[in-house]
């Protein structure tokens, strides 16, 4: 692989790094804000996007530990997804990157991608359903607003997984009849 190439691949690692950071530490802090809305509700606006769904939870349980069910699924995928991609790019072999290894990987990433996105899609159908029966959830939205995009991604790299599964067996077929 040439310099230039490597240079961007080795970028693209460190700010998927950076990327999976901030994504730990914002399920991190969304899973502190959950306990302390559970057991100590008065400090919640202090804590980590002052995520304050105490009147929920005192109108009704069940839909506090649904909405924050969402969020926090939502927000472990995203994590999840970029660990995943950065232990594909850490054993990825550019030289040769149709193997098994890349193929299932990218298969992966296109599955939480699109799981992702169907979560947050439903998420924010049922948070509208849930304002309609007077529930107060403000501020929510930032939690699932690209959902449209994480489906559209997971699509595409579906597509580009189903590519690379036929390049392995491509490449597996040629290298028995060399």
């Amino acid at each position: 692989m040439s310099t230039p190439n490597n240079l961007v691949f080795k970028t693209l690692h460190i700010i998927a790094w950076i990327i999976f950071v901030g994504l730990c530490i914002d399920a991190g802090g969304l899973i502190v804000n959950f306990f302390f809305s559970l057991f100590k509700p008065e400090l919640v606006p202090n804590l980590y996007q002052s995520l304050d769904l105490t009147l929920v939870y005192r109108e009704s349980k069940l839909v506090f530990f649904g909405v924050y069910g969402f969020i926090l699924s939502i927000s472990i995928l995203k994590a999840y997804l970029f660990y995943i991609v950065i232990r594909l790019m850490h054993k990825i072999d550019l030289s040769k990157p149709f193997n098994a290894f890349v193929s299932k990987q990218i298969l992966k990433i296109s599955y939480y991608t699109l799981s992702i996105g169907l979560f947050s899609a439903i998420a924010r159908q049922v948070i509208i359903s849930l304002s309609a029966h007077d529930f107060i959830l403000i501020g929510l939205d930032q939690f699932w607003v690209d959902s449209q995009a994480f489906i559209l991604m997971g699509a595409v790299i579906y597509i580009i997984a189903t590519i690379f599964k036929k390049g392995v067996a491509i490449q597996i077929e040629n290298e028995l009849t060399v």
